[in-house]
């Protein structure tokens, strides 16, 4: 597919197919999304690959409505900053913001790849960040910024309006 088209065609898809999600097609997709640009290229960001049910009913509960794609989709990815290795080189800033910045970039160029490969995702950011850590026994040092359930999509969700070009320009 075409960039163009790329862009054109990703939705967010909230219900999946129960059809597994090869290891090596995730694995493809994980390595073309670092692709993604990051502040001095320390890619601060680390990735939780989630297939378990009993993880995934964890992650369902840590978000605010309860969202049922993170259950319906066979893999959930939990992307987490990781700001001290940012703050190496940025000093605060660096871990503040830097590496959320890069764990956000790096997000969705996932999302821009899974639709490449045929897949489908949704962008899951309302939830307790320390839920989602206890759930997934992450380490102090990794911040979840972002959650992706992804899969082969269930639904077609028609293309949404966006504003004028001119009501974003300042």
């Amino acid at each position: 597919m075409e960039l163009k088209e790329v862009l054109q065609y990703r939705r967010s898809v909230r219900k999946f197919l129960p059809r597994t999600v090869n290891d090596a097609l995730l694995e493809e997709i994980l390595r073309t999304a670092q692709r993604a640009p990051s502040a001095g290229n320390l890619q601060a960001y680390r990735v939780k690959i989630v297939r378990g049910d009993e993880e995934k009913n964890a992650l369902r509960e840590a978000t605010m409505r309860r969202q049922e794609s993170l259950t319906s989709a066979p893999v959930v990815l939990v992307i987490c900053a990781k700001g001290a290795e940012s703050a190496e080189k940025y000093g605060e800033r660096g871990a503040t913001l830097y590496a959320v910045q890069d764990a956000t970039l790096y997000a969705a160029y996932v999302q821009l790849a899974l639709t490449d490969r045929g897949l489908s995702s949704v962008w899951v950011g309302a939830f307790s960040e320390e839920d989602v850590r206890t759930a997934l026994s992450l380490p102090p040092a990794l911040r979840p910024i972002i959650m992706l359930p992804l899969g082969y999509a269930a639904e077609a969700p028609s293309e949404r309006e966006r504003k004028d070009i001119q009501d974003i320009i300042v």
